[in-house]
């Protein structure tokens, strides 16, 4: 059942997701409205997010060019270019109340419709330091935060595996983002048929959903993997709502990626007590501490991925010292409670004029 409509006079946030599918913007958005609306009145617009999330009713829209209870002004906070496109009309032609707040994590050059958005904005959030050196006006580095009470490690890996009918008595080395090209999906399957044979206490995980259009790139994947007899060992387990339960059976993760925003999944990784594994993508090289928590390699280099991942499986000592690393990292310096206060002064400062 659907929740019961926000009181919109006491809303001072509204958080628009206009894309129906999983993603990592709308997996950001899930772990952070809850921790938001004990701070402030917030509300999520859209689809593609869970019922048990404030969120406003799209006949409930119009009530946007009202003020708020308590301020002069509502906070939109858009991630991506449409919801940018719908705050600027909503504030500027049809004289809303608000001001405009963008996210980005990209780390490529805009394009000139996406700067003429950004330029329009009355605050833009950078989520790394690579990501800010792309943005042409002024910003704040706020980087992603971790839910470390729903991301953390398992009483036992062996029964965590047990509970998802994985084979308790191995290892579990895992990739998890949508599998396609840019993910990097096929370096990982690459990398464990060269591996798995040398370490057969070792499995693979690829969790993850391919779209319409990346149909034939996960049958190729599947194709390989069968042709090297490594079909019960290299597992597609497809894509999962409750994901933090697949990290707790991992000894290892592995992050590909060739191309990556911001990239939440080594956080979640290493919130659960496993070393990464990870491109220098992204912001990537300011999760990971190198030879602490994981091991940071070029793009796109199977030979750097292969051998970095076999350091690791050959060293169960320093896998476990490891693991302990990263679940201090990330708990100490990446959990979501510092993001939702990084927030909450940027939204502050927006709506009283600072």
């Amino acid at each position: 059942m659907a929740a019961a409509p926000v009181d919109l006079s006491r809303v001072h946030v509204v958080v628009p997701n206009f894309k129906k599918r999983l993603s990592g913007v709308t997996s950001t958005i899930i772990q952070l409205v809850p921790l938001q609306a004990k701070e402030i009145g917030i509300a999520t617009l859209g689809p593609g997010l869970p019922d048990h999330l404030p969120r406003l009713r799209w006949w409930q829209v119009p009530g946007l060019l009202r003020r708020p209870q308590g301020a002069s002004v509502r906070v939109w906070h858009a991630r991506r270019n449409p919801e940018m496109l719908a705050g600027v009309v909503l504030r500027d032609i049809f004289r809303a109340p608000l001001k405009l707040v963008f996210t980005s994590a990209s780390q490529r050059r805009h394009k000139r419709w996406t700067k003429f958005l950004i330029r329009r904005m009355d605050g833009v959030i950078a989520t790394s330091r690579k990501t800010a050196a792309y943005l042409e006006v002024p910003n704040t580095v706020v980087m992603h935060g971790i839910d470390i009470e729903r991301f953390h490690p398992p009483a036992d890996r062996a029964e965590a595996a047990r509970e998802l009918g994985l084979d308790p008595g191995q290892f579990h080395v895992g990739c998890f983002g949508r599998v396609r090209h840019q993910k990097g999906t096929d370096l990982f399957v690459d990398a464990m048929i060269a591996l798995l044979p040398r370490h057969p206490r070792w499995s693979a995980i690829v969790a993850g959903r391919a779209t319409a259009e990346h149909k034939g790139f996960e049958a190729d994947l599947r194709a390989r993997v069968e042709k090297a007899g490594l079909a019960d060992r290299i597992l597609f387990v497809g894509e999962h709502r409750d994901i933090e339960r697949w990290y707790r059976p991992l000894s290892l993760f592995i992050a590909p990626q060739r191309w990556e925003g911001f990239g939440l999944t080594p956080l979640e990784a290493m919130a659960t007590a496993v070393p990464v594994v990870a491109t220098d993508v992204g912001a990537f090289s300011e999760l990971i501490e190198d030879s602490v928590t994981g091991t940071l390699i070029p793009r796109d280099d199977l030979g750097a991925m292969i051998a970095a991942a076999e350091r690791w499986m050959e060293d169960e000592a320093g896998l476990g010292q490891a693991a302990a690393n990263s679940r201090a990292h990330a708990a100490t310096r990446f959990s979501i409670e510092g993001e939702v206060r990084r927030l909450g002064e940027i939204y502050a400062a927006a709506i009283h004029g600072q």
